[in-house]
């Protein structure tokens, strides 16, 4: 019962507002009472735990994002690929989904997309006849493609708190991503034929063909980002963590030289951003650690394997039981809190019924997305309802559309077909 009353302490005090650090510090706390554990003689494990070639790759991918944000590089993606999909009503829906996935690719964040994405595409996309509530909804769901679409700092700490490979856990997330980003970009269409509307192309083949040509050639030094991480992990010339440290370095000269809107004090800024965003990040982690030793010393994730197979003998049933409490879990915490608290328990759970660790990755990714999005917390809606200067009410309705007919289909393919999640890091040779 003791780690029952440490998940609904944290739970409690994040709902009454208390920072989500200070959270997890009592957490801690609670399982040391319960279980009359020396917490001091574990502080040390935390601290050792957190001390990670592999997390240094967190503030340098979250810099990323800010450097893109303002040297302008996400904006030059934005435009090419709203050349390239097309400027029609359609065409700006289907744009906002691709330049959210084509941003993640880079940054591995939610936040950042809605903010670099949302702050270009959603004032022209009102002039288009779309409603700032649905883009502002459609912008919420897209942004977390972030954390699907590799490099994803999510999978970072789930492979650092699961002891998995990062580039696998990289890989079994791209399929249900890529996945996301097709229904997504459906459902805009249908939504754009129903509600009517020019839905035509302004620019005609030729003109189009010239754009894309156009903007293509602006927009090759942030297309070279991308290729430049994803290349060289998976090509065995670099680790992630030299990926993320090659990407700060590739954009701070793009910048400041290519597109020239990088300043001095906006490189000061991201640096600050970074380092206030991985601070939080690795404060919660080392009382993940600790929290996970006293888990494995009290038998805990034991305990809750025998509980779940004594008490149901599917594993579709377990699997759809996991797929809910992570859902509601999400709609009260932040994914690195999911992660940080979940991954150690249920981890031992999934592998007792024949659930790969990687497979289980993908799974969890994808319940971020519903997650991030469902009231009360709804952390990247309440912000994309910020970008679009839009209340809740009017967000709200389609985002439950697109979280019903698109996010948790996805979740729900993701769970119970594995081969959409493990077939790339088989090929890679990272399982059996």
């Amino acid at each position: 019962m003791g780690a029952v009353y440490a998940i609904l302490a944290v739970v409690a005090l994040m709902m009454l507002g208390v920072p989500v650090v200070f959270s997890f510090a009592a957490m801690t706390l609670v399982l040391s009472l319960a279980y009359d554990v020396d917490i001091s003689s574990l502080m040390t494990t935390g601290f050792w735990s957190v001390n990670s070639i592999i997390l240094t790759a967190l503030p340098l991918f979250v810099m990323t994002g800010y450097l893109m944000q303002s040297g302008g590089l996400a904006r030059r993606l934005v435009e090419f690929v709203e050349t390239l999909v097309g400027r029609s009503r359609t065409g700006m829906g289907t744009s906002m989904v691709v330049a959210c996935g084509v941003f993640g690719a880079i940054s591995g964040t939610g936040s950042a997309a809605v903010a670099s994405i949302g702050s270009i595409m959603i004032d022209p996309m009102e002039k288009h006849g779309y409603s700032r509530g649905y883009t502002s909804a459609l912008l919420g769901i897209s942004s977390l493609l972030g954390l699907l679409i590799p490099p994803s700092i999510t999978m970072i700490l789930f492979a650092v708190v699961t002891k998995q490979s990062v580039a696998a856990c990289f890989l079994a997330t791209i399929g249900p991503g890529i996945l996301l980003m097709i229904v997504l970009s459906v459902l805009n269409a249908l939504h754009v034929r129903r509600t009517g509307g020019n839905s035509k192309d302004v620019m005609s083949w030729a003109v189009r063909a010239r754009a894309i040509g156009s903007d293509g050639w602006k927009a090759a030094p942030a297309l070279l980002l991308p290729v430049l991480i994803l290349g060289g992990i998976y090509g065995g010339i670099f680790t992630p963590t030299e990926a993320a440290a090659l990407s700060v370095v590739y954009a701070i000269p793009v910048g400041f030289f290519v597109y020239r809107e990088l300043t001095l004090k906006s490189l000061f800024s991201a640096v600050v951003e970074a380092a206030t965003t991985t601070g939080v990040i690795m404060i919660i982690l080392v009382f993940s650690f600790v929290a996970s030793r006293i888990f494995t010393f009290e038998r805990v994730p034991q305990a809750l394997t025998d509980l779940l197979l004594g008490t149901f003998e599917s594993p579709i049933l377990i699997l759809l039981l996991v797929n809910v409490f992570l859902i509601l879990l999400g709609m009260i915490m932040d994914d690195v809190s999911v992660i940080a608290i979940i991954s150690p328990l249920v981890v031992p759970v999934m592998q007792s019924i024949g659930v790969d660790p990687v497979h289980f990755a993908a799974i969890i990714g994808t319940s971020v997305v519903i997650g991030a999005n469902s009231p009360p917390m709804a952390p990247i809606l309440f912000m994309a309802c910020r970008v679009g200067k839009v209340g809740m009410k009017d967000v709200i309705r389609p985002a439950l559309f697109f979280m019903t007919f698109a996010a948790l289909p996805v979740m729900l393919v993701t769970t119970y077909w594995p081969d959409l999640s493990l077939f790339l890091p088989r090929a890679a040779g990272y399982l059996p």
